[in-house]
């Protein structure tokens, strides 16, 4: 390996621990009490070198959401390796229970930052977390269409809706139960809409 192969392989690893540091500190402590400093902390990364990967923290956030992006890819990735939509529907909510206790803490990664986001008059970069939700929404569309559901963009929006929902709820309680016994209850329902072919959509 050559010297400018290792500093390359370097740059990508300290861009890439950046990216992780930001998506993690940015979800702890919201985006205005974010510095470019923590982010470079928590990456262990020198705050000085930050620059030459990003110019500015809303390139942060930008890169934060690219970081939720491909978590949400990676899942999904992994739940299409499931013969079953319903099936992967369900582990989909197991998923988000099992993140219940950061959910309790400090609530839904995307959600919270799109609010957050939705507060600042400037950049657009609000506009951004929606798409990473829409991304959520559209892979769990696909999979009510492939189960043979009606409405399917409906009962996309009833789930994920419902998972926002739970998430501010636990992190508003700090009770990471109401995870727990609301994400039994969205598996119940997707039983009642897979097992006998009635539409009941009502959660």
């Amino acid at each position: 390996m050559t010297n400018s192969t290792k500093s390359r392989a370097r740059g990508g690893d300290k861009r890439r621990r950046l990216m992780a540091a930001a998506a993690r500190v940015l979800h702890q402590q919201g985006v205005e009490r974010t510095t470019i400093a923590d982010i470079a902390a928590a990456a262990d990364v020198p705050v000085g070198n930050v620059y030459y990967y990003f110019k500015t923290k809303d390139e942060l956030v930008q890169a934060a959401l690219a970081e939720h992006s491909g978590h949400l890819a990676e899942l999904t990735g992994e739940l299409d390796k499931l013969p079953d939509p319903i099936e992967r529907l369900k582990a989909l909510i197991d998923a988000w229970v099992g993140q219940r206790d950061v959910a309790a803490r400090y609530g839904c990664p995307t959600g919270t930052l799109a609010v957050e986001l939705d507060k600042r008059a400037e950049g657009g970069i609000d506009l951004e977390a929606g798409k990473v939700i829409r991304l959520l929404l559209d892979w769990v569309e696909g999979q009510f269409r492939e189960a043979g559901l009606p409405d399917p963009d409906d009962l996309a929006i009833a789930l994920v809706g419902a998972y926002q929902g739970m998430s501010l709820l636990a992190n508003a309680l700090r009770d990471p139960e109401i995870m727990t016994r609301e994400g039994s209850r969205l598996t119940r329902w997707l039983d009642t809409l897979h097992g006998d072919g009635t539409d009941r959509r009502d959660l």
